[in-house]
């Protein structure tokens, strides 16, 4: 196994196991024995804990945002892509390993020493909505950014569509 791979079996198990348990419950143990990757390469390639989750979490947010942009832009026109962010929430809701955000789970966890990745999605986030409704009031992005967090916060307590279509009738009356 070179170095490459270790490092992908051990982001897919950091991924899983920090998004399924938390971070605090999963040590760098569990992730070496899930990951099959020794704990010499382990430490070589993420000397501690922090670099992992971090190198998890930027890419959680390039695949996250990636696939939000892709579905927020094939429809044509404002509206329809700020409805499609929602109906794009709804699917992800719905996926039977959903456990909300792992970012504001981070935060949750982390508080202020959550790395700076967390903020960076989260502005990230708030730029795309921004770009969906490029006509639309400067407050338009914020608000819809609540909706989208609130929808989150509110499917990972009772998981399933409904949060998201709710948020969608919300930002229906918002555009």
């Amino acid at each position: 196994m070179d170095d490459e791979e270790a490092q992908t079996r051990l982001l897919d198990a950091a991924e899983e196991l920090f998004y399924r348990h938390g971070i605090q419950a999963v040590g760098m143990d569990r992730i070496r024995a899930t990951s099959g990757v020794p704990l010499k390469r382990l430490y070589r390639l993420f000397p501690a804990k922090e670099s992992l989750l971090t190198a998890y979490l930027e890419r959680r947010d390039r695949r996250w945002l990636a696939s939000l942009r892709t579905a927020a832009l094939a429809p044509a026109g404002p509206r329809a892509r700020v409805l499609a962010v929602f109906d794009w929430l709804a699917a992800w809701f719905a996926e039977p390993d959903f456990r909300g955000c792992a970012f504001l789970n981070t935060y949750g966890e982390l508080g202020a020493a959550a790395p700076e990745i967390v903020r960076i999605h989260k502005a990230e986030l708030r730029a795309l909505l921004a770009e969906l409704t490029p006509d639309g009031p400067p407050a338009l992005a914020d608000q819809l950014l609540i909706l989208v967090e609130g929808a989150t916060v509110v499917a990972s307590l009772t998981p399933g569509p409904e949060p998201a279509r709710t948020a969608r009738e919300v930002a229906e009356r918002l555009l």
